[in-house]
């Protein structure tokens, strides 16, 4: 599993001026242990952590670290790139700034495609108290019946092209972590005279996850919904943190989010 933690949170100032995001607390503890407890109670062991900003303040034990020391000109897809000699036959990516349950991260374990990306069904509830406007912020997300994504990551002109949200966990196992990388390698040729590649939102450096999941969607490349409802949260704001730390509880050493 691979946590993806170098930014630095500056909707989250004052809290972040001297910590990473990844480092501000929910409930008396920071969003990276809670991550790092849930993965190892579903049995997880070999966890990677991507840091950036304030990196020396990220201290978890038995831990392999990786540093996107370009973290302030860059997103999501180079910081995973820093970690790419981990990448193996299969992995996990997590976000460095949600929390989940367990029965969120093994309903991922439990999936077996090639790309398998936790979708929350239930989303709208959750955006309705963290947004006055429920699609500020949200990003489309169309499914077959069959589960298979067939748009995800861009902006919405109405409700009616959400179906859920990517909570920024996702699988790539065999198959899938050979066309990721095909596709970052298509994005990278694409970018070399300064062209904004795939869908052209964004340049290279600044490339999201779900930039890369829609260029493979694009070229045909299968990708399917792990589908959830709730059970997760994202810090991203002063108001995210008000209702995590009203939400979130542990109950017998396990996280519980209420809904």
């Amino acid at each position: 599993m691979i946590i993806l933690a170098a930014g630095q949170g500056k909707r989250l100032r004052p809290l972040t001026n001297n910590y990473p995001k990844c480092m501000v607390e929910v409930d008396g503890k920071p969003l990276i242990e809670w991550q790092i407890e849930v993965a190892r109670q579903c049995g997880l062991n070999d966890l990677s952590i991507v840091c950036g900003y304030k990196s020396e303040m990220i201290k978890i034990s038995d831990v392999t670290y990786f540093h996107n020391p370009y973290y302030e000109k860059t997103n999501m897809v180079e910081t995973l790139w820093c970690s790419k000699s981990v990448f193996g036959n299969e992995f996990i990516v997590s976000y460095g700034d949600i929390i989940y349950e367990e029965r969120v991260l093994n309903a991922l374990l439990d999936d077996n495609h090639p790309v398998s990306v936790v979708v929350d069904t239930g989303w709208q509830e959750q955006w309705s108290e963290r947004f006055e406007n429920v699609l500020d912020d949200a990003e489309t997300l169309k499914v077959t019946d069959e589960g298979k994504i067939t748009n995800i990551g861009q902006v919405p002109s109405s409700i009616n092209e959400i179906q859920g949200q990517y909570i920024g966990l996702v699988a790539f196992r065999n198959e899938g972590v050979l066309a990721l990388n095909d596709i970052y390698n298509k994005a990278k040729i694409q970018s070399k005279d300064g062209s904004k590649p795939l869908r052209g939102q964004r340049s290279f450096e600044n490339l999201y996850m779900t930039d890369i999941l829609q260029g493979l969607i694009d070229d045909e490349y299968p990708i399917h919904a792990v589908k959830i409802n709730r059970g997760w949260l994202e810090i991203d704001s002063m108001r995210d943190l008000e209702i995590a730390n009203y939400k979130v509880r542990s109950t017998k050493g396990k996280i519980q989010i209420l809904s």
